[in-house]
């Protein structure tokens, strides 16, 4: 930004990279510089910079207050190594081989806890696209005429070893970054 205010200026040589942060500047898109060197986004320029600072939020939080209760996974970059790093703890805990662990799913109706769980993680800041969940029967629902994405609950994401995973009646589905997949 500094550099295009000079180029305004004619301080500095206004190059294709710092024309083109320009218009998408002022047409209120993501400069793709920003977004080569940043997270997936979306967003238009507006939405990506509330998102961005709720994202410098929730990191200054964690190192204000220390390991927060409840962890937004949307506003984590490489969510594999914090999945992982929830595995690791958990093996280090009860000295289990690593690759002998999966994550098991559940959706506690407490969703607003007070300490961490014993294992594992919880998680906000997942939607579903194309269905609802319903918070009286607490299970996955028709979603509403022209709403496409909803909030989905509070998400506790636990390790266990593969053999004493549970088995019930789910729906198997991909989760995406963003909506582009």
């Amino acid at each position: 930004l500094k550099d295009i205010l000079k180029a305004i200026k004619g301080l500095l040589l206004m190059s294709e990279d710092l024309e083109s942060v320009f218009h998408s500047l002022f047409n209120g898109k993501t400069p793709a510089m920003w977004l080569a060197n940043s997270y997936p986004s979306l967003k238009p320029l507006g939405g990506y910079t509330n998102d961005f600072l709720e994202r410098l939020k929730f990191f200054q939080t964690w190192i204000d207050r220390g390991i927060p209760v409840l962890f937004w996974i949307s506003g984590i970059y490489f969510t594999q190594a914090f999945t992982t790093g929830a595995s690791q703890n958990f093996a280090r805990k009860y000295t289990i081989p690593i690759d002998t662990l999966t994550f098991d799913f559940h959706m506690p109706k407490e969703q607003e806890p007070t300490s961490k769980p014993e294992n594992g993680v919880y998680t906000y800041g997942t939607f579903l696209e194309g269905c609802k969940w319903n918070w009286n029967r607490w299970e996955l629902a028709e979603s509403d005429p022209k709403v496409l994405y909803t909030p989905v609950p509070m998400v506790w994401i636990v390790p266990c070893k593969k053999e004493e995973l549970r088995e019930f009646p789910s729906y198997e589905c991909p989760l995406y970054k963003v909506s582009t997949r």
